[in-house]
């Protein structure tokens, strides 16, 4: 990783040279400041991916124009990848809150809710998709 990114390994020698210098007494403060600017690193990095994937799609949508495919009926990703890259973009925070805050158990309850989010939009998705197919709709739909 620090291979393609020289900034990042400026701040990997910086943090070392700071631990030898400072000793072990601040090693954990050195540590978790490199992993903060790590952290902020993924998130502009998944931050960008996200938006750059937004705009092809987009771009997509705009060329099929009025004879692309129903609505509903799109094909790539859709809200579930948003939600998805959604919660890997949060999950680096709220896991180094958990993680700090409450330990272990604090990261495993943070992960759980990530997961039971994604699990449920999910399958409400396919609820909806089962619903629309066998017609059970409601008369407002």
């Amino acid at each position: 990783m620090t291979s393609r990114d020289p900034e990042l390994k400026k701040d990997l020698d910086a943090a070392v040279q700071t631990r030898k210098e400072l000793g072990d007494t601040y090693e954990s403060e050195v540590v978790d400041s490199f992993l903060e600017k790590v952290g902020q690193r993924i998130d502009s990095t998944v931050d960008q991916r996200v938006r750059r994937q937004l705009a092809e799609q987009q771009l997509v949508l705009g060329r099929r124009g009025p004879g692309g495919p129903p609505a509903g009926e799109s094909r790539g990703p859709g809200p579930a990848f948003g939600l998805a890259a959604l919660s890997l973009v949060l999950a680096v925070p709220l896991s180094a809150v958990a993680a700090t805050q409450a330990g272990l158990p604090g990261l495993l309850v943070c992960w759980a809710g990530i997961v039971g989010v994604n699990v449920c939009y999910a399958h409400a998705g396919e609820f909806r998709r089962l619903r629309r197919r066998s017609g059970e709709g409601s008369d407002w739909e």
